[in-house]
């Protein structure tokens, strides 16, 4: 082999293993000064959509009543968006805590902008004041508008005894941003479809069992106020109980019919969501 070969192939490995070296040592979370709050996405400087998904762990008296604020920041400090972070498991504990939270921000252009997590303060003390800044990239945001999805509440639902009635007299709306499209019923439905509840809307006593494993909304069509939405049940998923069904196609229904010129809602194959 060659002497001169030689330099350059150890120059290679040692440039290689220093790469290797910096990857391991990179940590897979962005961390705060304080080190009391770790974010796992976004990262900093990455480019974000909305809604923008925060994951990350924080020392639990990070919390306050098992939450704390985050904000979206443009350049300018005018906020775009927020939303409340969620402890996923008990946060009574001065562990680290997983949180979760999505947060819906609108952006005229992609520019520069901020995520800002507060540490959430009562009692106003500077010393128990926290806030951690990353740098993302905010994506120019499609239109959208509000929708309501029609969940079930059966705390709602009970007669004079307290016997479940399942009539719609439990089904409620949570409001959720669709983007603006030229197929709204369909896009909303399949959003019902998923059963997306947060964990402050499951604590009001809100319950869906949507998804259902295989159920899928092939199309809608609407006539004369007739409005024939057209399912794939391979699994048939979509039967059961009396109660069940009906609080099934009750959902449905009233998310249908908040759209303008719904006034009747049929299914295809006509076979779902029978007792």
């Amino acid at each position: 082999m060659s002497n001169k070969i030689i330099p350059i192939i150890l120059v290679v490995l040692i440039l290689s293993g220093a790469a290797a070296y910096f990857k391991f040592q990179q940590k897979p979370y962005e961390v705060s000064p304080s080190g009391l709050i770790k974010v796992i996405t976004p990262r900093a400087n990455q480019l974000v959509q909305s809604p923008i998904t925060v994951k990350g762990e924080a020392k639990g008296f990070w919390y306050f009543e098992a939450s704390f604020p985050i904000k979206i920041l443009d350049e300018n400090e005018n906020v775009l968006g927020w939303g409340i972070a969620q402890a996923q498991s008990d946060w009574m504990t001065e562990e680290f805590v997983p949180f979760e939270v999505k947060v819906d921000f609108e952006s005229t252009v992609q520019q520069k902008g901020f995520l800002v997590l507060k540490r959430d303060n009562p009692s106003g003390l500077p010393e128990n004041d926290e806030e951690f800044r990353i740098p993302v990239i905010l994506e120019k945001t499609q239109p959208q508008q509000t929708v309501d999805l029609y969940y079930y509440n059966s705390g709602l639902d009970e007669d004079e005894s307290g016997n479940i009635m399942c009539s719609r007299q439990g089904i409620i709306p949570v409001q959720r941003k669709v983007p603006v499209t030229q197929t709204p019923i369909q896009d909303t439905i399949k959003l019902l479809l998923k059963g997306e509840l947060t964990n402050y809307e499951r604590a009001q006593g809100i319950t869906t069992e949507y998804p259902l494993e295989g159920l899928s909304l092939e199309g809608a069509s609407l006539n004369d106020g007739v409005l024939t939405l057209q399912f794939n049940d391979p699994n048939y998923k979509t039967g059961g109980g009396s109660c069940r069904v009906g609080i099934l196609w009750f959902q449905i229904e009233k998310t249908a019919k908040q759209f303008a010129g719904v006034q009747q809602v049929r299914f295809l194959p006509e076979e779902l969501f029978q007792p």
